[in-house]
């Protein structure tokens, strides 16, 4: 019905139809798509005149949805980067610690995002205040298997039970070696997976928070090598065309990805002029430096998407594995514990 509906209305702007599509919808589904996909809802695509229709289909959840409007919390970028430091040193012993209890893959892939991980934590509105409620900041981490990274980045801001992270992996826990939605974790904002689905999910957060009227914002980490996804660069050229302000992208580019450095698997330069070519205001930075990170992610919007290219070593911390592809397959050693 809702296709025959925007056939009708061919003249009309996309953006127009979609609030067309939304106020036709049962108030039931419409109080459900308030907060975003949940309750076994999501938004099904129809690819009609280019644009995406707000038809709601049955499946199983891929983003959560709140509870309950919260406060906002204040972001803690204000600490400085010596905070920031003693919380990331200890991020990188609890990711160390992790992969060896666990005998777990992707130690590089985290321990090359921590800064990251962290600046965005302490930028956002999330905490523990705030982890349930239906409007606030949401934190996609596209490249899911650095949840190692994640975990320990919530434990420092009080959004885990560190009792969980002993436990890591192991059989009926509910941290996975991929971020998925656990009611135990209400700060995990997607499952993630196959890789190159996590902006489109943070686009439409953004637009959602949009079409409500809200201020909060989406920060989406990337891989550089789930750039080789078509999928990464249509929700691109969506956000950019719908000027999604509140969406920033930050891409962990380590020049790494699973097989080989990305220049030989498929080469993204020019990488920075890819993104600003879709929209995106764009910024390159040292993915290690936590005040440049604060920095570019507080910079005033310029009513455009951002992206920010965080340059960063695969394997940080850990001299035997960094920089190699190695790294994304084998776990940390005991000699490695020291180190931390």
């Amino acid at each position: 019905m809702h296709s025959a509906v925007v056939s009708a209305r061919s003249a009309v702007s996309p953006l127009d139809d979609v609030l067309f599509l939304l106020s036709h919808i049962d108030a039931d589904a419409q109080v459900r798509s308030r907060t975003g996909v949940g309750r076994g809802l999501k938004p099904s695509v129809n690819h009609s005149n280019g644009i995406v229709l707000a038809k709601m289909a049955r499946t199983r959840p891929m983003a959560r949805r709140g509870s309950a409007p919260g406060p906002k919390a204040p972001p803690l970028s204000r600490d400085g980067a010596a905070a920031a430091a003693v919380r990331c040193a200890a991020a990188r012993r609890r990711v160390i610690s992790m992969s060896y209890n666990a005998n777990s893959a992707h130690l590089g892939s985290s321990l090359g995002v921590v800064e990251i991980l962290d600046a965005v934590l302490a930028v956002s509105d999330l905490r523990p205040a705030t982890a349930r409620a239906a409007e606030r900041d949401r934190v996609i981490l596209s490249k899911g298997h650095a949840a190692m990274a994640y975990y320990a980045a919530l434990e420092q801001y009080g959004l885990v039970d560190p009792a969980l992270l002993d436990v890591y992996l192991q059989n009926g826990t509910p941290l996975w070696g991929h971020v998925g939605l656990t009611e135990t974790v209400p700060a995990i904002d997607a499952t993630s997976g196959s890789l190159g689905h996590g902006l489109s999910l943070a686009a439409g957060f953004s637009l959602g928070h949009r079409l409500r009227g809200g201020d909060h914002r989406v920060f989406c980490i990337l891989s550089d090598g789930e750039c080789d996804e078509g999928a990464t660069w249509e929700a691109a050229l969506f956000a950019g065309a719908r000027k999604l302000a509140s969406l920033t992208a930050i891409v962990d580019y380590n020049h790494i990805q699973s097989l080989a450095p990305t220049r030989e698997v498929m080469d993204l330069e020019p990488f920075g002029a890819k993104w600003r070519s879709f929209g995106f205001e764009t910024i390159e930075l040292d993915g290690h430096d936590w005040a440049a990170l604060v920095a570019a992610l507080e910079r005033p919007s310029r009513g455009r998407p951002r992206a920010i290219l965080a340059h960063t070593v695969k394997g940080k911390g850990v001299a035997r594995i960094e920089n190699t592809v190695a790294s994304h397959y084998k776990p940390a050693l005991a000699a490695d514990l020291e180190l931390a």
